[in-house]
């Protein structure tokens, strides 16, 4: 049976052979262009993960070092923290000390105060001012100065101590920064490509807000700690001058309580002196005053012992008178009873004046005695106060209490050293 053959194109042989050859020629050409990029995906695979690792590496020791960077200012940070809280612990024990010193302090104005108030109770003559009153004035002013000094140094403690807080807490913030980063760069270390908690990142290319220099950074950590070093110099000098300041000042108090208290025993001693003084003259005026009494009486006596005297002699002159006639002659008796008359007469006269004068004497050392014995009284008076004073300022020689002090001993409770709150 006869077959139709459907009609087809029909090529040439050679058509078969160029197509052949381009065939061929294209596979040859794409192996060839497969094994070149083979051999550079190859060199790029080795060159990516030899850059990665090393890259990987290379973070990794810049990472070590900024640990070891960020320790060793974390310790340097730890050091002058605990040198600063060191010195506001012995600054405010300085301030502690200098407010109990001032404190104490007025026990001697105290004193000082009730011995002139007791001394305004001198009268008359005695109300001198003494040494002892211008020591005493003295020894207030003195205290006075002592307590501006000590209060103008407490002030500046305070002031320094608000300044080494302000750098302490300058230094903990830091520290407390440095810590954070300290950690967050650990872990960052400690991180490798097979750690369960690394994942893709939005953005992690972005540059935060507030980032830094490490110049910036070490400069930073670097003011910090020198200006805690600065604030920690300034508190030494201040303790320095605070102590040098309470030495001083108890130096001057001391002295002035030394010269004070000379005074009194001095103006006690010349008082003691005028008292014996007008004692031993009280003693000789009262004797004195007895023997002139004594001697008034005798006076007296003499001046009655010449009545009877002048009486006898008086009457034979006048019985005389009445001689008769030629006996009435001026004879021997005559002019012995006229001259014993007048003899009598001026001894009466003289005795009389001797009493008056032995009376105005007495009257003299009646007044002297009572103007001594009121003296006396006054110095007896002054010095009562004078030794009332000194032990008044018995009281200097014990240790003064702060309010605090004797509250706590009035309680029973004993006294804790203050601590510094971090």
């Amino acid at each position: 049976m006869a077959t139709q053959l459907r009609p087809t194109t029909r090529y040439q042989p050679p058509d078969w052979f160029t197509n052949n050859y381009t065939i061929s020629t294209n596979a040859e050409r794409q192996r060839e262009s497969s094994h070149q990029v083979r051999q550079e995906s190859r060199f790029i695979r080795n060159e990516t993960d030899n850059q990665t690792k090393w890259d990987q590496h290379s973070n990794n020791v810049r990472l070590a070092d900024r640990v070891d960077n960020i320790r060793t200012w974390k310790e340097i940070l730890e050091k002058t923290l605990m040198d600063i809280d060191r010195e506001i612990s012995e600054l405010s024990q300085a301030k502690e000390i200098t407010e109990q010193a001032l404190e104490a302090k007025n026990l001697p104005a105290e004193v000082a105060l009730e011995c002139l108030t007791i001394r305004e109770g001198r009268r008359n003559i005695d109300v001198v001012q003494d040494e002892a009153e211008n020591q005493t004035h003295k020894e207030v002013e003195v205290i006075e100065g002592i307590k501006k000094q000590l209060q103008q140094k407490c002030s500046e403690a305070f002031e320094q101590l608000c300044l080494l807080q302000e750098a302490r807490q300058q230094l903990q913030a830091d520290l407390q920064d440095k810590n954070i980063a300290h950690e967050i760069d650990i872990e960052q270390y400690n991180l490798t490509d097979k750690s369960p908690n690394i994942s893709y990142k939005p953005d992690s290319l972005r540059v935060p807000k507030g980032s830094t220099t490490p110049q910036q950074w070490e400069d930073f950590s670097r003011y910090n700690k020198e200006r805690a070093e600065a604030e920690m110099k300034a508190s030494t000098r201040l303790r320095e001058a605070i102590h040098h300041t309470l030495q001083q000042t108890e130096n001057d108090l001391e002295a002035q309580r030394i010269a004070t208290e000379y005074a009194f025993r001095k103006r006690i001693h010349e008082f003691e002196r005028a008292k014996d003084e007008l004692e031993w003259q009280k003693k000789n005026t009262e004797e004195e005053i007895q023997e002139l009494e004594n001697d008034i009486r005798g006076i007296e006596e003499s001046i009655r012992d010449k009545t009877n005297p002048m009486k006898l002699a008086q009457t034979r002159l006048e019985n005389r008178t009445y001689r008769p006639n030629v006996e009435l002659c001026r004879d021997a008796p005559q002019y012995g009873l006229t001259d014993e008359v007048k003899q009598l007469e001026a001894t009466k006269r003289a005795l009389e004046e001797k009493l008056r004068q032995a009376k105005h004497t007495l009257d003299g050392l009646e007044n002297n005695l009572h103007r001594i014995n009121d003296d006396l009284a006054l110095k007896n008076h002054s010095l009562s106060l004078d030794n009332r004073c000194v032990d008044v300022r018995q009281k200097l020689q014990v240790r003064p209490q702060t309010t605090l002090d004797r509250n706590l001993s009035l309680t029973g409770i004993e006294r804790e050293r203050s601590k510094i709150l971090a």
